[in-house]
């Protein structure tokens, strides 16, 4: 049974962590002592939903967490030292700390080691989030019991609505591009200059004009996509924002 830890206080560990060409040992008194830290933890460094979704999230809400009276965003995974410092890399995950519990101490200490030896995982973490005030947990929000790997509540934006349910949460934006397209620096150029940050995806590097075709229905440059949703061309951008 996973145990609810709320208004208990951290396990106090060692994480091993590689900084630069150095290990540099890092205990839970100075993670969350005197802060207030959001943390994840997940399974796998890699692995599907932790790559698409749980990461990015959380990377993206960073700045909005910040301001809504957190220091500091965690993620913890019985992983090791240069595998959470090259998944990190390879997430573009600045702003997050990522903290390796490559014994999985930590994660055996908050009741959350669980037995994945059926996919040649060894013991990991089951998916959960919470956040820590001054060392001691507040809130927890666990992912339920079940069969497989389910990614219902540890998700950013649940934490988000917990803190702070009028935060302004930023936008989701694709730009599709392709080089040297005036229109498509146009609508960058848009997005910029109202301060919000995008992923750009450029033709014959990222996508093809097939994929093109099948994502917005035309076979023409930029198409921009917010929240979800397709908004189109440079003009139609323009008329989007006339609309906020």
């Amino acid at each position: 049974m996973l145990k609810n830890r709320e208004g208990e206080k951290v396990p106090n560990v060692i994480f091993r962590t590689r900084q630069g060409h150095e290990w540099v040992e890092v205990s839970s008194n100075e993670v969350f002592n005197g802060k207030t830290v959001v943390v994840f933890s997940l399974p796998g460094a890699f692995t599907p939903t932790c790559s698409s979704s749980h990461v990015p999230r959380y990377n993206q809400l960073v700045p909005v967490f910040k301001e809504n009276g957190v220091d500091e965003v965690v993620c913890i995974s019985v992983n090791d030292a240069f595998v959470m410092n090259e998944w990190k890399a390879d997430q573009k995950a600045d702003s997050i700390t990522f903290l390796p519990d490559g014994n999985g101490e930590f994660t055996e200490a908050m009741g959350m080691l669980v037995d994945k030896h059926d996919l040649g995982f060894g013991q990991r973490s089951w998916r959960y989030s919470m956040l820590v005030k001054d060392g001691v947990i507040e809130k927890m929000f666990i992912e339920p019991d079940e069969p497989g790997d389910p990614f219902e509540v540890s998700d950013a934006d649940t934490m988000l609505e917990y803190m702070a349910p009028d935060a302004k949460k930023p936008h989701d934006v694709t730009v599709l591009s392709r080089p040297g397209c005036p229109y498509c620096a146009q609508a960058k150029s848009m997005l910029r200059d109202a301060g919000i940050e995008f992923e750009e995806l450029v033709l014959n590097r990222d996508y093809t004009s097939r994929s093109l075709y099948a994502m917005a229905g035309v076979d023409s440059v930029p198409q921009v996509f917010i929240d979800g949703d397709l908004v189109g061309g440079s003009g139609d951008l323009k008329e989007w924002f006339k609309e906020q």
